[in-house]
């Protein structure tokens, strides 16, 4: 090895995590491990909370910012990236204020409340000539990529079908999940892009159509708008068909399954936090666990300061193509058709 790739593979992706909640903390404790990510900064509307984590991570003052002023992160050369874990209708707009501010973006999916915002987003990025990627923990996951490996090098034969089953029974019923002007939706926003997400990386195409079924059984809970359970289902070009379901009503659910005419892939649990498990035709997935967010975000330091290519996108346009089939879902829900999609 020459000195200066031991210099160069020594950079580190210094990060300000925006928005301090459960999710936000489950990152700060994964990054603790991470050889190529380090966590400088945060961006909170809680001051209890910034001084919590300045505390618990040893961040300095001139590295914490609220919402108001977070803007000033432009001067701040500390701090490289933003990971935004707000809400998720506020994502537009702290993407963009962060773009804009000179750093680059990693934000949680779903990228924004909708294909339009989404759109705005990777312009903003790419204006401010910075990186926006999306928190797709999944796709630097062992197993998950040794079954798209095995897709990829034919090892299942022709794909004809997969089921994504992805759920859970909610609780608070007062958190922002629950509020249609925070969460843009119900548990398609939040769980049901990991059944949307993963038919896509396991078949390996792109859907041409969708159709969706809606069911309600608390309409005090789930109000008008935040969907409880949908059923939905994708065609792809190559015939391959999509069965797939999202709820927060329902607990045992997580479970992906591939089938081929050569052999199939099953996850189960399939995206929870781990440890994944699986088994193919030729038995069980033996790879590693490895706690999600600290791969993600040693392997996203990697994307950002060395422009490296996952094997699963996780960018901006990534994420627009999930957007633009939670739409397709929701349509065919209202009108009860088949929805074509856009190539």
């Amino acid at each position: 090895m020459s000195s200066n790739f031991s210099l160069f593979d020594e950079r580190i992706l210094k990060v300000a995590i925006m928005g301090l909640g459960g999710y936000g903390t489950r990152v700060a404790e994964a990054m603790q491990s991470c050889k190529r990510a380090k966590l400088v900064g945060v961006i909170s509307g809680t001051p209890s909370k910034v001084e919590n984590w300045q505390g618990k991570y040893n961040i300095p003052d001139k590295n914490c910012y609220n919402y108001e002023n977070f803007d000033n992160i432009k001067d701040n050369a500390d701090i490289d990236a933003v990971y935004v874990i707000t809400p998720n209708a506020l994502h537009h707009d702290h993407v963009i204020r962060a773009a804009k501010a000179g750093k680059h973006v990693i934000c949680e999916k779903p990228m924004a409340l909708n294909a339009k915002e989404g759109q705005e987003m990777i312009n903003a990025c790419q204006q401010a000539n910075v990186k926006l990627l999306v928190g797709y923990r999944m796709h630097f996951e062992p197993k998950t990529l040794e079954i798209v490996r095995m897709r990829k090098e034919g090892e299942f034969g022709n794909i004809l079908f997969f089921q994504g089953l992805s759920g859970f029974k909610i609780g608070d019923p007062n958190q922002w999940r629950l509020n249609k002007e925070l969460a843009g939706g119900g548990s398609l926003m939040d769980i049901g892009i990991y059944a949307i997400n993963g038919a896509r990386y396991m078949v390996g195409e792109e859907p041409i159509w969708v159709t969706a079924q809606e069911t309600k059984t608390d309409k005090q809970k789930f109000k008008e708008g935040v969907d409880e359970t949908i059923q939905f289902q994708m065609g792809f070009p190559s015939g391959a068909v999509a069965s797939c379901l999202s709820t927060y009503n329902m607990n045992n659910l997580d479970r992906f399954f591939l089938n081929g005419d050569k052999g199939f892939a099953e996850l189960q649990p399939s995206t929870g936090y781990g440890p994944i498990e699986g088994k193919t035709h030729l038995g069980q997935l033996t790879q590693a666990h490895k706690t999600h967010q600290t791969i993600q975000m040693d392997e996203m330091a990697g994307i950002i300061l060395e422009g490296n290519k996952p094997i699963v996108p996780v960018d901006g346009m990534e994420a627009l193509k999930d957007l633009r089939i939670i739409e397709a879902i929701y349509e065919a829900c209202r009108n009860g058709r088949k929805i074509p999609l856009q190539a």
